[in-house]
């Protein structure tokens, strides 16, 4: 059986390009007539999302459209390149990516730290002047580092950024990762380990993207962890376990549970669908997770 695609492979394949058409006839290509762009309205609890690397095969013209049609909000990680694209269409760019070296070489490291630094720096101003809030960051491998030294490497790295996030209202979000399947050495793998890094840092802009197919690979009791620790959190994204596959009835959580319990703590950003279509109507596959996390 063919490896799933992952996030850095998808990634890749993004940058390379696909072929340039209107999105208005290429997304016919893509949306069977049996299932119109119309969508009926959302509740509006939750502010909807999708991560660009799920759909490498459309361009982001046609994402964005096909979106824009869904009901959902914004497009997660792109960088200020795609950008103009998200605002030509009225969307939001809710998890914003391109100052990270990759997922592996984090600020756990402090081999790291001055290119990260500068990468951060020069960032966080593009994410403020284009009127967004979050840019992601990653842990890295532990490579032998136990949680002590990962998390007084990772203050040593971030602190000098929290001002300048601070005076540009940016918010540096450190993505939970499972270290068991996907991302094997990641050190940011439970969400005590990023609590813990959050009330070392003290600051209001360092939190926490709490990827919800991850936390159920890496320690399960997804919505007691969202209750207990909402407050450390900016922003989520779903996939069905196993398998990053729809969020539907094969796979082992129950999301309309989970969306209920995110909107009970008053969250107030995003959730955003974060899977691997496995059926030939992709957009039909999205827009029915979007309906199902519409609680």
């Amino acid at each position: 059986m063919a490896t799933p695609p992952t996030r850095r492979t998808a990634l890749k394949n993004i940058l390379a390009g696909t072929a340039a058409a209107g999105a208005a006839g290429a997304l016919g290509a893509f949306v069977p007539a049996e299932y119109p762009l119309e969508t009926p309205a959302l509740k509006n609890n939750i502010n909807h999302s999708v991560c660009r690397w799920c759909y490498g095969d459309l361009t982001l013209d046609q994402l964005c459209a096909a979106a824009k049609s869904i009901g959902i909000k914004g497009i997660d990680l792109v960088g200020p390149k795609e950008w103009p694209t998200l605002k030509k269409y009225g969307l939001d760019s809710p998890m914003c990516n391109g100052a990270e070296i990759n997922l592996t070489d984090g600020f756990n490291d402090p081999q790291f730290h001055a290119t990260l630094q500068k990468n951060y720096a020069e960032m966080i101003p593009k994410v403020a002047a284009a009127g967004y809030k979050n840019l992601i960051c990653f842990s890295g491998s532990r490579r032998g580092k136990d949680d002590a030294t990962g998390w007084a490497n990772c203050v040593q790295g971030l602190t000098p950024l929290l001002e300048l996030a601070a005076r540009h209202k940016v918010v540096l979000v450190m993505e939970l990762l499972n270290s068991k399947i996907d991302h094997k050495d990641y050190q940011c793998d439970r969400t005590a380990w990023g609590v813990a890094l959050a009330k070392k840092l003290g600051s209001e802009h360092f939190k926490l993207l709490f990827d919800i197919y991850h936390m159920q690979i890496d320690e399960g009791d997804i919505i007691r962890n969202i209750t207990d620790n909402h407050q450390y959190i900016a922003h989520y994204h779903t996939g069905g376990v196993p398998g990053r596959h729809e969020i539907d009835e094969t796979q082992e959580l129950y999301y309309p549970a989970i969306m209920r319990a995110i909107v009970a703590t008053g969250f107030k950003g995003y959730v955003a669908q974060e899977f691997i279509p496995k059926q030939p109507d992709k957009l039909a596959s999205l827009r029915k997770a979007v309906q199902l996390c519409d609680v």
